[in-house]
């Protein structure tokens, strides 16, 4: 038996709405549909050839809740036989999503599968899932062994700035950089072949990223206050956006793209996932790249692009310190600082990002990582073909 592989044949998002913006009133169904349409006319593929849908989604409760992934394959109108699933490792949910996929493509459990995902948080707000009279997550089991009575990210990311010395000026100056990018990428074009434009209810378009904020900089954040500490140094400027956002990235196996007549754009290299201190909650990124790279055989100098998840500045700025990549290949077109972070949908968002700036500028190797909640991560290196 031949050897299989996992490849990327197409990948898409759309533009990211800021917290109350224009995507406040789109369902998460609706949205998700938007971007698995778009997809599948992209690649030019029918949809009754799709084996699975694997869908991100954090909280999965409301419009988000059951199986958000099977209600945009009917919402989209796709054949009732293609299946999907709903999964939560979440932050990085969408991130995994590909993982399954490329396990399931290169064991032969799939030929052709849709990842992705989606989060509306001007619709479900984040702690959604905790506004019921149905418990609390954290047993006493859980909180005991670590001496808290809860697990705050804000607080994992002001942990992180004093571990790794990182000032306020520096989160500001990595914050300020993130809206830059952005507005570079978004004047030259570089995000148009990514992007999937929104019909709105009003008969307007959305067709760029709601959350930049052009001309900041570190004087303009100067003013903002620490929201987790009194004397700290995250605040909302230099922290992601809340936001609405969905993508979707169709992933098979070469020899089932070469029978369909599709071009792969890259093949699914190495993944790897790491835990970490559940408290500090956001440094996890650090070892996951450190087991994809052991896996992969290459080294960080030959990646050349990186994408780490901007959920607080300083955690890409711990990354880049402990691994001493080259900041320059570092989210080169902005990230969740400026973009937003629709929590289930970011994994495959920034996988979207990566892979048309890979295949834009000729670049080999890339490779993703973010935090999750619970002090997890995933690490993805994708090879151009």
């Amino acid at each position: 038996m031949s050897a299989r592989d996992a490849v990327i044949v197409e990948a898409v998002r759309a533009p990211v709405g800021r917290r109350g913006g224009s995507l406040a009133s789109v369902h998460p169904v609706d949205l998700s549909a938007h971007v698995l349409t778009a997809l599948v006319e992209r690649a030019g593929l029918a949809p009754d050839r799709i084996d699975d849908v694997i869908w991100g989604c954090v909280q999965q409760v409301g419009a988000q809740s059951f199986n958000i992934g099977r209600n945009a394959v009917l919402a989209a109108g796709w054949p009732q036989e293609v299946p999907a699933t709903t999964i939560d490792r979440q932050c990085g949910s969408s991130q995994q999503a590909v993982h399954f996929a490329a396990a399931g493509l290169i064991a032969g459990q799939y030929d052709v599968v849709v990842v992705g995902g989606v989060e509306a948080m001007s619709t479900i707000p984040m702690g959604a899932a905790l506004g019921t009279d149905l418990g609390f997550p954290y047993p006493p089991s859980v909180l005991e062994r670590y001496g808290v009575t809860t697990f705050n990210q804000g607080i994992g990311a002001e942990m992180m700035a004093q571990k790794w010395a990182l000032t306020r000026e520096a989160c500001d100056t990595f914050a300020s950089q993130s809206h830059a990018r952005l507005a570079a990428a978004t004047d030259s074009g570089a995000l148009a072949g990514q992007l999937v434009p929104v019909p709105l209810a009003d008969g307007s378009v959305l067709s760029a990223d709601e959350g930049l904020r052009r001309g900041t900089t570190v004087e303009s954040l100067s003013g903002l206050k620490p929201v987790f500490q009194a004397d700290g140094v995250i605040h909302a400027g230099n922290s992601s956006q809340i936001s609405d956002g969905a993508a979707a990235l169709l992933m098979m196996t070469s020899a089932k793209a070469a029978e369909l007549g599709l071009t792969p754009i890259a093949r699914f290299h190495s993944g790897a996932l790491a835990g970490d201190d559940p408290v500090m909650m956001l440094s996890a990124p650090i070892p996951a790249t450190q087991k994809v790279l052991q896996r992969s055989g290459l080294s960080l100098e030959e990646i050349g692009v990186y994408e780490v998840n901007e959920a607080f500045a300083p955690v890409p700025m711990a990354w880049l310190a402990e691994t001493g990549a080259d900041p320059a290949r570092l989210n080169p077109n902005g990230g969740a600082i400026a973009i937003g972070h629709p929590l289930g949908g970011s994994g495959a968002r920034i996988m979207t990002q990566m892979v048309h700036h890979m295949r834009d500028n000729g670049i080999r190797y890339g490779l993703q990582t973010m935090c999750e909640g619970g002090g997890m991560a995933n690490a993805t290196i994708l090879e151009l073909l």
